[in-house]
């Protein structure tokens, strides 16, 4: 390789490291705050030396104006971080479902240090937020949005403007289906609460002299206990069916 050739290959290498590591950032499964940055690293430039030599042809020149180049790699990192955060919003959802699980079933106190964003959470959430990133792993769902990242170029070609309307939309809509699927999966922890709240309104106006904090505090956590053990593989699966179909429609894949 000549000398003049590798001002042009290291800026397309770049380019295509700032779309991919601003993705895999927030990825889950890969982007977690448990896996070493070693190993994320490694990753983003497996990916980078991967996808380069089919992309260098669609890949602009070096521009000569130092701000077009600023332009260019703040676009590709701008894109890269939106794809892996709509693929963030999915899996989140089963974190968002252990957090409503956990103050419905009473196990709202233990809290938890959330690595990924540094905030405390229910310990409940975090255990489920780690088992969407062993699923996500487990079962190959990782490949979906690594394709979506390949297969980008052609629909978000490098350099073309991000359009803020439509790049907000998609992330309040995959937010709201993140919500409205974390809502689904705690639903049936979200009955237990009302009924069993609604059995000791109703002990407590029949028999008065019953301490019902004293009976209800342990019913409430031993019969969320049950209804998870119970509900869990359930749970699971619902999520891994809709986080396929969530990653299946990343830009892209549709």
């Amino acid at each position: 390789m000549t000398p003049e050739a590798l001002g042009p290959l290291a800026f397309h290498a770049v380019l295509v490291l700032a779309r991919i590591g601003g993705a895999v950032m927030l990825l889950p499964g890969l982007g977690e705050a448990e896996v070493p940055a070693t190993i994320r690293l490694g990753l983003v430039l497996a990916l980078v030396a991967l996808l380069l030599p089919g992309q260098a042809a669609q890949l602009p020149p070096i521009p000569e104006a130092p701000a077009e180049l600023l332009r260019l790699v703040a676009l590709e990192t701008a894109t890269g971080l939106w794809i892996g955060l709509l693929a963030r919003l999915i899996a989140l959802a089963l974190a968002q479902a252990g957090q409503v699980i956990g103050l419905m079933i009473g196990l709202a106190s233990p809290l938890q240090g959330d690595l990924l964003f540094g905030a405390q959470g229910v310990a409940l959430s975090r255990l489920l937020a780690l088992l969407a990133a062993v699923l996500v792993l487990a079962s190959g769902l990782y490949a979906l949005p690594l394709r979506a990242l390949a297969e980008s170029y052609a629909v978000l070609p490098v350099g073309a403007p991000l359009a803020a309307g439509p790049v907000a939309e998609t992330v309040v809509v995959a937010a709201g289906e993140s919500l409205g699927l974390a809502l689904r999966l705690a639903g049936p922890f979200v009955l237990l609460a009302v009924l069993g709240n609604l059995a000791l309104a109703l002990i407590a106006r029949v028999a008065p002299q019953v301490q019902v904090l004293i009976i209800a505090v342990p019913a409430q956590i031993l019969a969320g206990i049950l209804l998870l053990t119970l509900l869990l593989p359930a749970l699971l699966a619902a999520w891994q069916e809709a986080a396929r179909a969530g990653l299946g429609s990343l830009p892209g894949l549709r």
